[in-house]
């Protein structure tokens, strides 16, 4: 659990950014390390680069966990939600970092991967129809827990996704109000004129 914090913890989406623009990410646009605000200051490339690595820092973990170390369930669990907390609270940001959202998603791809898949159709949907990432990071969340249920039948694994989603709500709250305010930035896309 305390590795999977750590591995958790390694921020990416600060660290690439100040490679390839040598900008705090934290200081521009939402002020957020995750994918999305990379791409707002530092581009495409960047940004994909931050979210390959924090899905595969929320996968490797628990991927590992199951496949070599023979973890029980409620370890497994344990070490994908410490993963996620590590990048919500990141030990070498003294306790921020992101919203949690592509980690999580990682987690449940090396756990639930049917559910992880339903939950990106979900993501995806939403995000093109509101060109909020938000919105449709949210909807994905709240969606998890019943496509845990529906997939493994196990109150305890769906118990871990509603932990999941109440992080990733958590992790949106500012996000929540903008949108109620009409002030939350929507996306642009690669194909989208800027």
């Amino acid at each position: 659990m305390a590795a999977g914090y750590l591995f958790g913890s390694i921020p990416w989406g600060f660290l690439l950014c100040k490679i390839f623009t040598k900008k705090d990410v934290r200081k521009y646009g939402s002020g957020n390390i995750g994918a999305t605000n990379v791409y707002r200051v530092a581009g495409g490339f960047p940004a994909a680069c931050v979210l390959i690595l924090d899905i595969a820092k929320g996968f490797l973990p628990v991927y590992f966990a199951k496949s070599y170390l023979i973890f029980p369930p409620v370890y497994l669990l344990a070490t994908g939600l410490a993963t996620v907390l590590g990048h919500n609270f990141s030990i070498f940001l003294r306790g921020k970092g992101g919203k949690g959202v592509a980690t999580s998603f990682g987690v449940i791809l090396g756990l639930f991967p049917g559910a992880a898949l339903l939950s990106f159709v979900i993501w995806a949907a939403l995000t093109l129809l509101t060109r909020y990432v938000s919105a449709g990071s949210i909807s994905a969340a709240f969606a998890l827990p019943f496509f845990i249920q529906a997939f493994y039948k196990d109150a305890f694994f769906t118990s871990a996704g509603i932990i999941i989603f109440l992080l990733i709500l958590y992790g949106h709250r500012k996000n929540i109000k903008r949108i109620f305010s009409g002030k939350e930035n929507r996306i642009k896309f690669p194909w989208e004129k800027r």
